[in-house]
């Protein structure tokens, strides 16, 4: 009896020893030198540990240094309602699913089946039914279950399931890609916004300019000191001024519309709330930072280091199918009949079996599977190193529009009010007839491009700063993974699928 046990127990032992074996290369993470300091510098000195870890803490919510609620209020509403994250959580869900799937195949397959029927058994003389007949008539009971395990002997499902677990991790990190997308398209948005308000009131400015100018030249001419074509030339400056203000007005609107369509709002539902007039956003402090963190912070990188991982895994797939599989199958099938004369006939069939499946002649597919899996690895690795080079080719410019943005903000300012001077003294001139409407023509469209080129320069400025904190990797740190329903909850499951969660 022990000899017979062992006979049958020993394979067993030996397929689960081979389960520890895995075959196909470890992951690991490639090493590429990046500098220790950006190339492009804002500050003079390099900023301290102390500096660099309360920036990055900071970062976490960007949006809220620039001081504006309804900013804040926005971005709030984008992270609950924008569809394209609410989206990319369910592919999260969806990934999560088939890793757990995959996972499943670790353990053994148990299922169960019943059934009750009847069989008649008629007698025949001479190809002719007996009219009274010997029919025999057996009511039939069948139950049963059936057992199966696939061993886990090289590893395949192991790699599998690594597989699909960095597929849940690319998910993830493509979600927050999607995020750091949608919240760097909102608040530029929303500066552009406010930044196209300042230019509308500009442009206000200069239409009560014009018409100054231009009541100014009727009244000389009525005088007798003004020609027509002074008048002339006054009336459509004016007209020109006031046409101006009906593209940025267009503007002003769409992106209203914009921003509503972020925020998983109709376009039109908050136009009436971003349309009032409000003091431009504080601008935030430039957030010191060194490169390590930056591409750790990233989800683009992350993510292309998570597909390198999906990959290798992949070629572990891919090997194993080049070593034998081996299964466990067992099955029960009692079967009770009870005839119509009462006899209780009952049987029982089962069987057992240790399957071993051998890879044969494939005409080279197989082998060809693992070079195809060992090239896509080396391709997700390239494409790692990429991405990190497009990542500080990011950092790296928008400091640069850093620095030379403030410059230039500077320089346009004191533009601006030296040509507002010399509007307001050809004003002058004019109006004492020292000179002629020419002079103030020339002023006022001096001055109208250098204000208008102070406002794009401000908005420049205020875009660095989103686009930095978004190269930066900064803002999903402080935000759930997924925030969402699957439309067929638990509860409505059916009572079987909830108590053994298959």
């Amino acid at each position: 009896m022990y000899k017979q046990f062992l006979r049958y127990t020993m394979p067993i032992v030996l397929l689960c020893g081979l389960a520890a074996c895995t075959v196909g290369p470890d992951f690991r993470r490639d090493h590429m030198k990046i500098p220790d300091q950006w190339t492009e510098k804002v500050w003079k000195k390099p900023a301290t540990a102390e500096q660099i870890a309360q920036a990055t803490n900071d970062m976490k919510r960007w949006w809220e240094q620039f001081h504006d609620p309804l900013l804040n209020h926005l971005v709030e509403e984008a992270i609950n309602n924008n569809y394209d994250l609410k989206t990319a959580g369910q592919r999260i869900l969806s990934a999560q699913a088939l890793r757990d799937k995959n996972a499943a195949s670790w353990y053994p397959q148990l299922d169960g089946s019943a059934g009750y029927g009847y069989q008649t058994t008629s007698y025949t003389t001479s190809q002719t039914i007996a009219q009274n007949g010997n029919a025999n008539n057996a009511a039939i009971r069948r139950y049963g279950a059936t057992f199966s395990w696939q061993i886990d002997a090289f590893g395949q499902i192991r790699r599998m399931v690594q597989s699909q677990e960095e597929a849940v991790k690319v998910s993830i990190e493509e979600r927050r890609s999607i995020l750091l997308t949608m919240l760097s398209q909102l608040a530029n948005n929303y500066v552009t916004l406010r930044n196209m308000q300042l230019r509308l009131r500009i442009a206000d400015e200069n239409v009560a300019i014009a018409q100054y100018v231009y009541n100014l030249a009727q009244k000389q001419y009525l005088e007798g000191t003004g020609t027509t074509l002074s008048t002339a030339q006054a009336q459509a400056e004016l007209e020109a001024q006031r046409a101006s203000r009906e593209p940025i007005k267009t503007s002003i609107t769409q992106i209203t519309h914009a921003i509503d369509v972020l925020i998983g709002q109709v376009p039109g539902t908050t136009e009436a709330l971003l349309k009032e007039e409000k003091p431009q956003p504080d601008l935030p402090p430039y957030p010191p930072s060194i490169p390590s963190i930056a591409l750790a912070n990233r989800p683009d990188v992350r993510m292309a280091e998570r597909q390198y991982a999906m990959a290798t895994a992949n070629i572990g797939v891919a090997v194993s199918q080049l070593y034998p599989q081996f299964s466990i199958d067992m099955s029960a099938m009692p079967t009770t009949s009870f005839t119509s004369q009462m006899a209780n006939i009952a049987s029982l069939v089962s069987s057992s079996f240790i399957n071993m499946s051998i890879p044969g002649l494939h005409g080279g597919r197989l082998s060809a599977q693992v070079k195809g899996a060992q090239a896509d690895a080396e391709a997700a690795r390239l494409q790692y190193r990429q991405t990190i080079l497009n990542a500080l080719k990011e950092v790296e410019d928008v400091i640069a529009a850093w620095g030379d943005d403030s410059e230039h903000v500077e320089l346009l300012h004191k533009s601006k009010l030296s040509s507002q001077l010399a509007l307001e003294r050809a004003q002058k001139l004019y109006k004492a007839g020292l000179t002629g409407y020419l002079d103030v023509l020339t002023s006022q469209r001096t001055a109208t491009t250098a204000a208008n080129a102070e406002a794009v320069a401000i908005l420049d400025r205020f875009q660095d700063a989103v686009n930095l904190f978004t190269a930066l990797g900064a803002g999903w740190q402080g935000v759930d993974i997924t925030k969402t329903e699957l439309p067929v909850t638990l509860e409505q499951q059916n009572i079987w699928a909830k108590a053994i969660k298959q």
